[in-house]
């Protein structure tokens, strides 16, 4: 299957799961890149669950990642098929009587060579995004390196190890797994980063609860992401 142009160089952010803080880590990322002088196009194929302004659906999640780097893109190109539906892209296509396939998200990932791409998906890698592909399918058209973001909760654990077998078992390349802490408590430190760093042969980071644009993760995630420069 031949596709358009896909960027060369970029990372794909996934999650353990739906609410976990994809977008809130993608955009904190991005402003990162662009403080370093990176030219970066962020892409959220599909989103479902968006809430109508002046009569159309709205994707919130497409437009902090447009955002955060201050793109003139529009948004209809960051975001072309959004959905109404708080269900999985899947659904609420058919729902909506959308035919959306793998084809056309992957076409939504298209972007000049030149730019670094955040592209974030939905949901989980087995979330089904088209009625011919799961999120990780388009993550193996895409082929850029894959960030997983992860709860910092109970389950964690689980969810994180499942979500990178699962990545190795279809080849796909994982730069760093990410452990966003949802909630203050600070003194409930389950120690989930510890843990999956013991058990991963790759880098595991922990984002602060509302952490800082220039927060101690974010920045070590930049440069990883870029060591090939």
């Amino acid at each position: 299957m031949t596709y358009p142009a896909l960027p060369r160089r970029g990372t794909f952010i996934t999650g353990t799961d739906t609410g976990v803080g994809k977008t809130y880590l993608g955009a904190l990322l991005i402003r990162e890149l662009c403080a370093r002088g990176i030219r970066v196009s962020p892409r959220k194929p599909v989103e479902s669950g968006c809430a109508l302004r002046d009569g159309q659906p709205w994707p919130a999640d497409a437009a902090a990642l447009r955002a955060a780097g201050r793109d003139e893109t529009p948004l209809t190109q960051v975001c072309p098929w959004r959905l109404r539906a708080p269900i999985s892209p899947e659904r609420a296509a058919a729902r909506e009587g959308v035919l959306l396939d793998r084809r056309m998200l992957v076409e939504a990932c298209s972007m000049p060579a030149e730019d670094f791409g955040v592209i974030e998906g939905a949901g989980g890698l087995y979330s089904p995004l088209a009625r011919d592909a799961l999120n990780v399918d388009l993550c193996t058209a895409v082929g850029l390196p894959l960030v997983i973001v992860a709860a910092d909760r109970l389950g964690c654990l689980n969810h994180t190890l499942l979500s990178c077998a699962a990545a190795r078992a279809h080849g796909l390349a994982v730069a760093a797994v990410v452990v966003n802490r949802l909630s203050p408590g600070a003194d409930r430190d389950m120690g989930n980063r510890e843990e999956l760093a013991a058990r991963l042969d790759l880098t595991v980071l922990e984002l602060p609860y509302r952490a800082r644009p220039d927060a101690p993760a974010i920045r070590a995630l930049a440069d990883l992401l870029t060591a090939d420069r």
